[in-house]
C-alpha cells in the first residue's frame, strides 16, 4: 500500500493545479465535435509535462501515453469525455460559463481534470511500473453516433489491444469523497425515435371537413405506453418517453402535420429490435384507422453498457484499499446511457460513479442542470483513484 499513499500524496499535491485547470475548462465549454480550443488547452498542458500524445483523432480527440520505465507489460486505458450542452449556465460561481448558452452540466470539464491529474500522478511514479497508460480524451460523448465509436474506428483500442479500460463519472447524488460501482450490466441503450403524423388542417370549428393529426398524436401517445406496461419483461428494465411534441397550429387552427419525439432505452438486444418493430406498426396503424399517417423514424443509439465482472470486481477491491470500505459505494443499473458502451464491447471495462455533492453547500443539482456544479473536492478523489486503478492493473498478474 506504500504505493497508494504516494498515490493518494500527489494527489493532494496536486489538487489546486487540477482545481484551476477544472475551472478553466468550466469557463469556456464547447459543443460536441467543436472542442478545439479544449484541445488545444489539453495539448498545451501535455506539451509543458512533457508526455507524448497524438491529436485530431476522429476531430477534436487526444491520446496520450505514459510509459513505465521497469520494461514491457500491459497496457490500461483510461478515458475522458469534452463537450458540453447546449445550456445557459444559471450559477454565479467566478468560473461559470463565458460561452453563451453552453455549460459543463454533465461534469465532462472534471473528467478531463481528473484524467490530467491522473497523468500528472503516474508520470511522476512511472519508474515504479511497467507497461503502458492510454489516456484517451473523447470528443461528442453528448451527441450521436458518439466519439467513442469514431475513435475506436480510428484504431484507439489497437497496437496494442488495452487489456482493461477505465471511465468515471460524476455523480451528484453521492458526496464527494465516495465513488459508486456496479460490476455487470449498468447503463442503458438508448435510442431516439421521431414520429411525424400527417392528417388534413383546416379550421378547428369545422372538425368534420379534417384529419386532425393533434387528435391522432395524442392516441399514438398513449397507445405507446403500452409498449413497456404490457409487452416488456419485468426482469428487463425498460424506458419509452416522449420529450418534444410540435403541432404548430393556433386556438382556431388545426395544423396538417405533428412531430413527436423521445427515447427508447432497455438491456436486452432481442427486446430492442422487438421493441421498434412493435412502436412503428402501433404507430403507423393507429394513424391510418384514424384516416391519417404516421411516419416513424428510429435512430438507434449506445448499446447498453456491461462492465466486466472480473475487472470491476478487482476495482471494488482496489477502492477500498485505497479510500476505505465505506467510501465504495455498490450501485444499482441506471436508465442513463453513455457511448463508453462501445469501449466495454471491445475491451474488459470498468465505468465508475465519482461523489461530488456537498448537501452543507448545496451543491446537489441534478446533471443536465443549468445549475449543476461539483463539489472539488472530489478531483483529488477522482485523479488519485483513477491513477490508482491503473496502477494496480498494470502490476497485477
Amino acid at each position: 500500500m506504500e504505493a497508494g499513499k504516494l498515490i493518494s500524496g500527489l494527489a493532494k499535491q496536486y489538487l489546486e493545479e487540477i482545481i484551476r485547470i477544472r475551472r478553466h475548462l468550466h469557463r469556456y465549454p464547447e459543443l460536441s465535435m467543436q472542442e478545439h480550443n479544449t484541445a488545444s488547452f489539453i495539448t498545451d498542458l501535455l506539451s509543458d509535462w512533457g508526455i507524448p500524445f497524438r491529436s485530431g483523432i476522429a476531430g477534436t480527440g487526444i491520446v496520450a501515453l505514459i510509459q513505465g520505465e521497469k520494461g514491457q507489460g500491459k497496457t490500461i486505458a483510461l478515458r475522458a469525455d469534452m463537450d458540453a450542452l447546449p445550456i445557459q449556465e444559471e450559477n454565479e460561481a467566478e468560473y461559470r460559463s463565458l460561452n453563451p448558452g453552453v455549460m459543463h452540466a454533465c461534469g465532462h470539464d472534471a473528467h478531463m481534470a481528473s484524467l490530467l491529474g491522473c497523468m500528472k500522478i503516474l508520470n511522476q511514479i512511472k519508474h515504479s511500473f511497467c507497461g503502458e497508460v492510454r489516456c484517451i480524451f473523447q470528443p461528442s460523448e453528448e451527441k450521436f453516433p458518439g466519439g467513442a465509436s469514431l475513435m475506436i474506428q480510428e484504431g484507439v483500442l489497437e497496437n496494442p489491444p488495452p487489456s482493461a479500460i477505465f471511465g468515471q463519472h460524476t455523480l451528484p447524488s453521492l458526496e464527494a469523497g465516495k465513488i459508486g460501482m456496479k460490476a455487470g450490466k449498468y447503463m442503458a441503450s438508448t435510442d431516439e425515435i421521431y414520429l411525424t403524423v400527417r392528417g388534413v388542417g383546416g379550421h378547428a370549428a369545422t372538425p368534420e371537413l379534417l384529419v386532425d393529426p393533434v387528435l391522432i398524436a395524442a392516441h399514438i401517445l398513449v397507445a405507446l405506453q403500452q409498449i413497456v406496461s404490457r409487452h416488456a419483461r419485468s426482469d428487463i428494465p425498460s424506458v419509452l418517453s416522449f420529450g418534444h411534441l410540435e403541432a404548430a397550429g393556433r386556438t382556431n387552427i388545426i395544423p396538417s402535420e405533428v412531430k413527436i419525439s423521445g427515447t427508447f432505452r432497455t438491456f436486452d438486444e432481442q427486446w430492442r429490435e422487438k421493441a421498434h418493430t412493435r412502436i412503428t406498426r402501433m404507430a403507423e396503424s393507429i394513424a391510418g384507422g384514424m384516416g391519417g399517417s404516421c411516419e416513424v423514424h428510429i435512430e438507434k443509439g449506445y448499446p447498453f453498457l456491461v462492465n466486466d465482472e472480473e475487472l470491476t470486481g478487482r476495482a471494488i477491491r482496489f477502492a477500498r484499499e485505497y479510500l476505505g470500505e465505506d467510501k465504495v459505494v455498490l450501485l444499482d443499473m441506471r436508465m442513463t446511457a453513455e457511448d463508453f458502451a462501445y469501449y466495454a464491447q471491445l475491451v474488459p471495462a470498468c465505468f465508475y460513479r465519482l461523489g461530488t455533492a456537498d448537501v452543507s453547500r448545496g451543491i446537489t443539482s441534478n446533471l443536465h442542470t443549468p445549475s449543476f456544479d461539483i463539489d472539488e473536492k472530489a478531483l483529488e478523489t477522482g485523479m488519485g483513484l483513477m491513477a490508482w486503478l491503473a496502477y494496480c492493473e498494470l502490476c497485477s498478474d
